[in-house]
């Protein structure tokens, strides 16, 4: 790891850890594979002894009682993971399902409605941006999706020529919600974050990301960055897939922090996400998604995901949605923000800590090659093959 992209514990921990049930996952070069592990005092024990994967921890009933566990090995201090000392971190997810909401926020539903509008141009982007914000963006202040105010927008902007299919799962009944990416495919807090090379214009999305067991019940939170390329979805949301799913478009962490008396659904709504850019090029951006400005709740958006149409017997985790859609021109007058090769993203909430990763091309990162059948062979190796 550079010297440059060294994190320290304190800086990615939520600010209150010490009284946070936190999991996640770490490669352990001690263990020769990825543990499950719980944090004390910003030290990583290990859990893979009682539940190798993810999944089959979050599967439990007891997960208080295991956390607090005084026989449980230390791996060692967490900052020894994120300088590659005794390993690194991981995504805190393995075997779960990872899905996605859109259009969740009204900043976020008039982007895209201006990424249709310009096909994918940046270079239109201000001009439409212009035309439709005080149009359309004023009539979905504080609305709520499915709401009867909802549906009289919808008629109102169809009457004017302005309805559009990202209107319809903005504040229509139905949400988006579409697969992010693959089981075992996202990356952690300190690994590259990928950007295919064909795009021209793309932007982090700062994101809650829910953690739910096969049942459905939410058991926790992490935080995420649904890498997304604007030009590419302009040109068709067909592309949706090719505009999303790339290698190391999908990160999570630094740690999952589980439902207790200290957190709850009740924090979850009330969070703002912030958003940090720093370029090579001397480039800052920054920006917030607070939670109470999502037009539909965590609850909801999880019921549309999992339900006796769809079921996720592994477990899913559902990005949640940004009202974050920059704007601020980075390359030219009217060019609007994108990524640059280096650009260090930093996503936070103060009660879940600090999701940092740097940018790359998709072809530059690492290839995803550890999935699900290399797990279960490195689990059986390690005689873990009982304990998923």
């Amino acid at each position: 790891m550079a010297l440059a992209h060294m994190l320290k514990a304190d800086h990615i921990l939520p600010d209150d850890h010490h009284r946070a049930a936190l999991v996640g996952r770490v490669w352990s070069d001690a263990q020769s594979g990825p543990c499950i592990v719980t944090l004390r005092d910003a030290q990583v024990f290990d859990l893979t002894g009682v539940a190798a994967t993810m999944s089959g921890l979050l599967e439990r009933d007891d997960l208080s009682v295991l956390l607090a566990r005084d026989d449980l090995p230390c791996l060692g201090p967490l900052d020894g993971f994120l300088d590659g000392t005794l390993g690194r971190l991981l995504a805190p997810v393995d075997l779960q399902a990872l899905k996605a909401a859109g259009v969740t926020f009204a900043e976020s539903m008039l982007e895209r409605v201006i990424e249709e509008q310009a096909g994918g141009d940046a270079a239109r982007a201000q001009d439409v941006r212009a035309r439709l914000a005080p149009v359309i963006g004023e009539n979905l202040r504080d609305v709520k999706a499915g709401s009867d105010k909802a549906a009289q927008v919808k008629a109102l902007l169809q009457d004017m020529g302005l309805w559009s299919q990202y209107l319809e799962v903005g504040i229509g009944p139905d949400a988006e919600i579409f697969t992010k990416s693959q089981p075992m495919s996202a990356v952690g807090c300190g690994d590259q974050v990928g950007i295919h090379a064909m795009s021209k214009w793309n932007n982090p999305e700062p994101e809650m990301v829910m953690v739910t067991r096969a049942d459905g019940r939410i058991v926790g939170a992490t935080l995420g960055n649904d890498v997304n390329l604007r030009d590419v979805e302009g040109r068709s949301a067909l592309l949706l897939g090719k505009a999303k799913d790339n290698n190391a478009s999908c990160a999570l962490g630094p740690f999952i922090r589980l439902f207790d008396d200290a957190f709850t659904m009740n924090d979850i709504e009330a969070t703002v996400v912030s958003l940090l850019v720093e370029g090579k090029d001397g480039f800052t951006m920054a920006g917030e998604s607070p939670m109470t400005a999502i037009s539909r709740s965590p609850a909801d958006l999880v019921g549309q995901m999992r339900n006796r149409s769809h079921q996720y017997p592994d477990g899913a985790v559902l990005f949640l949605g940004t009202m974050f859609a920059p704007t601020k021109d980075r390359h030219g007058e009217g060019q609007g923000f994108t990524h640059a090769t280096g650009d260090r993203v930093e996503v936070a909430a103060p009660s879940l800590g600090r999701l940092v990763n740097w940018v790359d091309n998709s072809e530059a990162c690492p290839e995803w090659s550890f999935g699900t059948v290399a797990l279960f062979r490195n689990l059986l190796s390690r005689g873990l093959g009982g304990k998923v």
